[in-house]
């Protein structure tokens, strides 16, 4: 909220990457399905959170391409058509398997590969932390955020033994403490951030 508040403010998106809100849409539409009783049984609060996920990203990412550049919207919208894409061939794909057991593993492995894309997409602005030596860019909020799920349900998955949400989860929680240690390492001292627009090149 706090990011999307400045992004509303300056009129820009400015260096902040979109990077994390598709990805979390796509890993939000994945695990939805995986927590479906055609997927897997006894899984309605994963459905639940994912569900209200999905929606939230939805409206980060509109906001997003409201306030991009041009060039940079048209991108963005391909990358949306894309990952909608990706989800019903997905969710169309692994209804055609009968087993339910393979169909589970399918679904559960394409979780797994979400789960670990989302944990990592925040990373991508690395380099430009290190660069610049600043967390402007990085959400705090964000990275805290993806460490606190992540460490949830990694307990949620080993209290119902199930590998398909704590080993990605475990490994998000991994990256989770590298975000906040990237951030309290390259936070300034004063504790204030900049908060007039800044757009430089992505190259």
């Amino acid at each position: 909220i706090p990011t999307f508040r400045r992004i509303i403010r300056n009129g820009s998106t400015e260096m902040f990457s979109g990077l994390p809100y598709f990805y979390s849409l796509l890993n939000c539409l994945i695990c939805l399905w995986y927590g479906t009783p055609l997927i897997s049984p006894d899984n309605l609060l994963v459905t639940t959170v994912n569900s209200i996920g999905a929606a939230f990203q939805l409206v980060y990412i509109i906001l997003f391409l409201m306030y991009a550049e041009k060039a940079r919207k048209v991108r963005m919208i391909g990358l949306l058509i894309a990952i909608l894409g990706i989800f019903a061939i997905i969710l169309v794909g692994s209804l055609q398997i009968d087993d339910t057991v393979i169909r589970r593993v399918f679904v559960g492995f394409l979780s797994c590969a979400s789960l670990i894309s989302m944990f990592a997409s925040p990373l991508f602005i690395i380099k430009l932390v290190i660069r610049t030596k600043s967390v402007e860019f990085m959400p705090f909020y964000l990275s805290l955020s993806t460490f606190l799920m992540s460490t949830s349900f990694f307990l949620y998955g080993l209290i119902s033994d199930d590998a398909f949400i704590y080993i990605p989860n475990g490994i998000g929680t991994v990256l989770g403490i590298i975000q906040l240690i990237l951030y309290f390492y390259y936070k300034s001292p004063s504790g204030e951030d900049c908060t007039e627009p800044l757009v430089v090149s992505y190259e």
